[in-house]
């Protein structure tokens, strides 16, 4: 036969036999019996027309079938060498019994396992590909919604004291009630906030905090336009009462429409001169929901304060360094809402300046005592003797007290600036000292108390 025929066997015999499925190319092992082929296919049941066609028009041809011709099934050659038309229907016969018979020998004969092929571009690096996943864009709107401001503020351990009335708010905490009034100016463009009286005030707390002392309050009241909690007015003490009756008018200059901005905060303060004054009470109006020019008084409930300690007031400063003279100049110009230490009066204050020298007391000097008052204007000037080469490891202790004739002076608050500063408003204020020399350098400190500058600063510890 010819080239086509050769073809065909290679086709019909290819990956069919067991033996020698590595060399069935060269059909040399093909003469075995029926029993020893298996077809792994899958091949068609019948021989395909045009294979048919060609092994016709081979039978009038020259070719001779040569010993590595492979027959699918045994069969005998003509005499002149050539396959006859039965030799090709046996064969297609036998083939289509071999495949009819696969699946019931398929189980029991051992399988060759190709593996897939994978096709791809052969790259150095192999990068995995994850699957892109859509996700939502919240904008900056989304993001804050999801906040409760309530649960983040200062008292959020209490109610939401909005919805209740002031007598709700009164038996539930029984911290008493304030008296008081406002009304705008518009003429002059102040506002007028008028403290009356109290009422109902609950006793003072025993210092260890497990009995109520039998002694009356020695209440007063603080006022504020929030949020400027530093330009505050205080009422006077009132002696051992829980009823105190104030009468006192403060006036806040600040535009009309500011004022509507503004949330009026009242705190009810108990005086203390052996500690800390303690917070009763407070009370926050919202300007904006009443008519100041109208005005009106108002009895509010008091309600707990997240603030137990009121702050001991504040110090202006001013630091100036002199390199040619080795001076370090210091200006005590004023203080304001300094803790009252007398009952009666208000506060004798001064203040008291101590160099110290790595952990020594170098030098101490210390500004007049003003009567009566707890926002003192002292414009002093003091100058020490600081070589530039000891100006890093100088410190200012800065101690105001309140004057006492009887006994020893009340300690109000302190502050330590240099090298071992009391935090970072009086570091930021030596920094800023040092790189600018000859220049007088302002700035505003809120005082601190005794332990809290023990707790951090050495130098505080080498004064009294």
């Amino acid at each position: 036969m010819g080239f086509l025929s050769r073809i065909s066997d290679v086709l019909l015999c290819g990956w069919t036999c067991q033996h020698c499925c590595q060399r069935c190319y060269e059909s040399s092992c093909c003469q075995s019996s029926e029993d020893e082929v298996e077809i792994l296919g899958p091949f068609p049941a019948q021989t395909p027309p045009w294979l048919m066609a060609s092994r016709s028009n081979d039978k009038d041809g020259d070719s001779v079938h040569t010993a590595s011709d492979v027959p699918l099934t045994p069969r005998t050659n003509s005499p002149d060498g050539r396959r006859s038309s039965s030799d090709t229907s046996k064969s297609t016969y036998s083939l289509t019994r071999r495949i009819s018979s696969l699946d019931s020998r398929r189980p029991s004969s051992p399988l060759i396992d190709i593996k897939p092929i994978e096709f791809g571009v052969l790259s150095a690096k192999k990068e995995p590909i994850q699957p892109s996943v859509l996700r939502r864009t919240y904008t900056p709107d989304d993001y804050f919604r999801k906040f409760e401001p309530r649960l983040y503020s200062l008292d959020s351990n209490l109610d939401d004291v909005d919805s209740l009335t002031d007598e709700e708010i009164m038996s539930k905490y029984q911290l008493g009630m304030l008296h008081f009034s406002t009304q705008y100016d518009l003429l002059h463009n102040h506002l007028t906030v008028r403290v009356i009286e109290a009422r109902d005030l609950p006793p003072p707390i025993s210092h260890d905090g497990s009995r109520q002392d039998m002694a009356h309050s020695n209440p007063y009241v603080k006022i504020c336009l929030l949020p400027d909690q530093k330009n505050s007015k205080q009422t006077g003490v009132k002696r051992k009462t829980q009823k105190p009756v104030f009468e006192e008018r403060y006036t806040f200059e600040i535009p009309f429409l500011e004022a509507q901005r503004r949330t009026l905060l009242l705190t009810v303060v108990d005086f203390d001169k052996f500690s800390r004054h303690c917070v009763i009470g407070k009370v926050a109006v919202p300007l904006c929901e009443v008519d100041l020019v109208k005005g009106g008084h108002w009895w509010k409930a008091l309600i707990p304060s997240s603030q137990n300690e009121v702050e001991l007031g504040e110090l202006l400063l001013s630091l100036n360094y002199l390199p040619s003279a080795g001076r370090l100049n210091v200006d005590i110009i004023r203080a304001k809402q300094l803790l009252q230490t007398d009952v009666s009066q208000g506060s004798d204050p001064f203040v008291k300046i101590q160099l110290v020298h790595g952990l020594k007391l170098v030098k101490t000097k210390k500004t007049s005592f003003l009567r009566g008052t707890i926002d003192p204007f002292y414009n002093e000037s003091f100058s020490f003797k600081v070589p530039q080469e000891e100006l890093e490891n100088a410190s200012l202790v800065f101690t105001v007290f309140g004057h006492n004739m009887k006994s020893s002076n009340d300690f109000i608050g302190r502050i330590v600036i240099g090298q071992y500063s009391s935090g970072p408003s009086e570091s930021n204020h030596w920094r800023r000292m040092l790189n600018t020399h000859r220049t007088a350098v302002e700035q505003w400190h809120s005082l601190r108390s005794r332990a809290e500058c023990d707790r951090v600063s050495p130098a505080s510890l080498e004064v009294t």
